[in-house]
Order: structure tokens, then sequence, then C-alpha cells
């Protein structure tokens, strides 16, 4: 994408789609008769009659009848006093939504008419860069007619900007986001016979080749050579081979205070013996939205280099049935040699993420961050527009909710009891059990993984809620929503910009 580093003036606009924010209650610009088009001087009486709607997110397509503006979107955007950065970059997915509707891939911002005493110029252009991004996504199809060539957002220009190169860099930053997440997404709609292990971890391998990233790929045999006892037991129903996905971001000299994903990649999950209703089976192919999250920070994080040490671990399988598969009342040992006792095989996320954290340690992370559509649970407790959360450390999960606060991706914290823990630890044949029960059930998928984790400073996000979306939103359509890739890129550059 071409994005101009260059300041433009309103009377050098030549562009398709020239954006522009509408805030009630304020001045409109004085230079409207600038415009190149015959309309100019009429705009602010449009805007005062209520013609161009100043409301939250309203967009109003003005077709012109010049040589150098072909249309304008006027977005509302409420009283600037009180307007946040959740609703203009929503207002700005809905912009992206329409230039993708109308195949218009080069715009112009004006940028000055969308900043406000909350909101810089800097801060508009990152969430212009960001929002456009993520409202101009297609889900992909396979039908064999109307496929159309797919269009994509060339170029973009800025008016109104104090520095257009500091606007250009905040803009790009943003669209990385977008283009991260809007992968992630991608990930996550694609049908589980076109998305296997092995596929995902040559997803996840050319990603490391095109950022420089340390990979390393684990097959069934080298796992097995290790021990990798409860994810290989998942895997055991099934033909296709697991896989074990690790990539390193080396920041620095020495791999030390390493901040470590941890992705959840089952790529489609029946439930084993303890099958699924025939419904519920139904968009089981984004049960590796955590692995999805993951990749997609891995991208933001190749893209801007942060100055630290960052490991992806995705432990990666389906969960399938056969005279193999893994059985309820099964023992299994793990690669930290804790044995489980298998109460429910649709329980199978965290025995595949009990392995992937023991990895991950083993490899050296220092903090954990484990992301997985791990339980219905979390759904009947919060819906499915927030993310729930567990943690054993207090001062790393307030880190980790400031990133929240900057992405509007909402998370909640459940308590984790001395009582659960002593229900997950409650078997008469192994050392832990793999489902205590369906009360509290989201407590206890995490808290499984919990004990894994150990006294390592950890968070559990469970995603199973806010990792697909039912209908079309302002950000994006019915789907994969790439959900908390934004979120653990942004920590990742907090935590580089405190030291």
């Amino acid at each position: 994408m071409n994005i101009a580093k260059q300041s433009t003036t309103l009377e050098q606009v030549a562009t398709d789609v020239l954006i522009v924010g509408v805030q009630k209650h304020r001045e409109q610009m004085s230079n409207w008769s600038a415009l190149p088009t015959a309309f100019g001087e009429q705009i602010n009486e449009w805007v005062n009659n209520g013609e161009i709607s100043s409301e939250a997110k309203a967009i109003t397509k003005l077709p012109i009848a010049g040589k150098s503006v072909k249309h304008i979107l006027f977005v509302g955007l409420g009283e600037g006093k009180s307007l946040t950065a959740e609703v203009l970059r929503n207002a700005f997915g809905l912009v992206g939504k329409q230039l993708k509707a109308s195949k218009k891939t080069a715009y112009t911002i004006w940028l000055e008419s969308f900043v406000t005493e909350n909101l810089t110029e800097e801060e508009a252009a990152f969430l212009a860069g960001e929002g456009i991004g993520l409202g101009f996504y297609k889900v992909n199809h396979y039908k064999t007619t109307s496929n159309e060539a797919d269009t994509y957002l060339e170029d973009v220009h800025f008016v109104g900007a104090s520095s257009a190169e500091e606007v250009a860099a905040n803009y790009e930053v943003g669209h990385i986001y977008a283009e991260a997440t809007n992968e992630a997404r991608t990930l996550v709609n694609t049908p589980p016979n076109l998305l296997t292990a092995t596929d995902l971890a040559d997803y996840a391998e050319a990603l490391g080749k095109q950022y420089g990233f340390e990979v390393e790929i684990l097959n069934k045999a080298q796992m097995e050579e290790l021990g990798m006892g409860a994810i290989l037991s998942v895997n055991k129903g099934s033909v296709q081979e697991p896989r074990m996905i690790t990539l390193k971001y080396k920041a620095t000299e020495n791999w030390e205070d390493v901040v470590s994903f941890v992705g959840k990649g089952v790529t489609y999950d029946t439930g084993g013996y303890s099958l699924k209703p025939r419904d519920s089976m139904i968009g089981m192919k984004g049960d590796m939205g955590g692995a999805a999250a993951v990749l997609g920070a891995m991208k933001i994080i190749g893209e801007t280099r942060p100055n630290k040490n960052v490991m992806a671990v995705i432990g990666s399988t389906d969960n399938m049935v056969s005279g193999e598969a893994l059985k309820p009342d099964d023992v299994i040992t793990t690669l930290s040699g804790k044995t489980v006792e298998v109460f429910n095989t649709d329980a199978e996320g965290r025995l595949v993420l009990a392995d992937a954290v023991t990895y991950a340690k083993q490899q050296g992370a220092h903090y954990l961050i484990d992301v997985a559509t791990l339980t219905g649970g979390v759904i009947v407790a919060l819906g499915t527009d927030k993310t729930g959360a567990l943690t054993n450390n207090e001062a790393f999960f307030e880190k980790f909710m400031e990133a929240t606060m900057d992405t509007n991706e909402f998370v909640w914290r459940f308590p984790l009891t001395e009582n659960d823990k002593k229900r997950i630890r409650n078997s008469e044949f192994a050392d832990l059990n793999n489902s205590p029960g369906r009360d509290g059930h989201m407590i206890f998928g995490g808290g499984f993984i919990g004990e894994f984790a150990e006294d390592t400073p950890w968070i559990h996000l469970d995603i199973a809620g806010t990792s697909d979306a039912s209908a079309v939103h302002d950000l994006g359509p019915k789907g994969g929503t790439g959900v908390m890739v934004r979120t653990l890129a942004s920590f990742i550059e907090q935590l580089a910009e405190e030291e």
C-alpha cells in the first residue's frame, strides 16, 4: 500500500474519495470553499441543515461534480469533546466497508476534521489505518460462480496534517495491525480440510522466514521422543499428524525476559468419544482461534520490531474419533511428567495446552499468555463480546489490562481459588483430572492449564465467545474476528517502551 509521506493541500487533492469528519456543534471548516468542486461553498449549509449527519458513525456519501474529487464520505463523529478512540475506530471501520463495497482503493483523509481535544492527529491516523483496514476485510469463499477479483487498498493521502511523515507512520502501523488481524480471521474462516496441523505449521514457517524468526516445527515422531503425551493423546484418533510449532523473535543478544504466547491450534474438534451434538460441531473449524491470534500478533511484531524477546508456541492437532482415539477413563502422562485422568475427551484443548505451556517453559519463557477457544462456559458467563481471563500474577495481569484499554478488546478476570485447584487435582488414579464438572467450567478449564504454568507469571485468555462473530459488525463481517491479535501486540509494544 502506498502511504503518502508528503503534505498535500486541499487544492492539490486528486482522489476517488475524500474522507471528512463532521462533529456536532463544531464550527465547520472555513476552507470548504477551497474544495475543487462546484459544491464547496454549500457544504457548511448541508451540515447545518442536517442533510449531512453529524451523528456518531453516520456515513453520508456525496457524489461531486468535480474532476479531482469524485466522492466525499462524511463521517459523523458526534460531540467532538466526547469522541473516543473506540467510536472513531468503529467509524473508520464503516468507512472501510463503504470503500470495499464501492471498490474504491485510493482515498484522501482530511485529517484536521478528525482531531479533537481528546484525540491527536497521530492517534486519528493510527485509528484510520486500523479501522479502515479491518472494515475492508472480506471472507473468502469457494463458490464456482460470482467470484470477483479481490480489491485492495492502494493509495492514501492526507490533507490538514501538521506532520505528514509522522501521520503516515502512525497510519502505517494501524494498517499493519489491521492486516495481521485480517490474516488471523482468514485462518479461523478456513475450512478444516484445507487447514490441518501441517498446513498451520507451514503457514507459521513461512511467517518465520518472512520476518527472520527462529522456527522449530516438531513432528509426531519428535513429539513422541520428547514425551508429549497430552497432545499426542488428543491426536490418537486422527489420520493427520500433530505439530508443535515454535517461533522466536530475538530482540536482544541474550534470550532473557521472554514473553511467550501459547496458542491452542485444534484445527477441528468433534469432541472425540465425548461426541459433540451435531449442531455444536458446526463452526469447530475455528477451534484454532488461539493459534490464529498468536500468529497474527507475531506478524505485527515482525513488522514493528519491538525491543522485547517474544516466543510463540502452538500445539496443533484435530480431535477425531477412531478405534485408536482417546477414551474417558484413560490415564495419560504429559510432557511435564504429571499424569491426567481423562473424564471428558471434549476437554481436549487444555491437554494440548498443557504440553505447549510446558514446552514454552523449557524453551525459556519467563512469562506466559495462553490463548484458546477453550470452553462454552465462558459464553454462558460473559456472552460473546467478552474474553474471560485467569492469572496467577496480579502485577503481570494489570499491565496486560492496560493494553486491552488501548485496543478496546474487553477482558474480564475470573477467580481461581484453592478450592478450584483441589477439584482439578481430585483424581483417584492420577495427579489431575481434565474435567471436574460443568459448574465453574471456564475456571476449571483455564485452571487446569495453570497447573502446568506453575509459578511462571501466567495469563489465560478464553476466547471461545469472542473469536467468531455471528453477524456483521462495525469492524468486519460475520466469521472470525482475529480477537486478541491487536492486544497481544500492543502489550509487547508497551513492555518494550517501559524498558
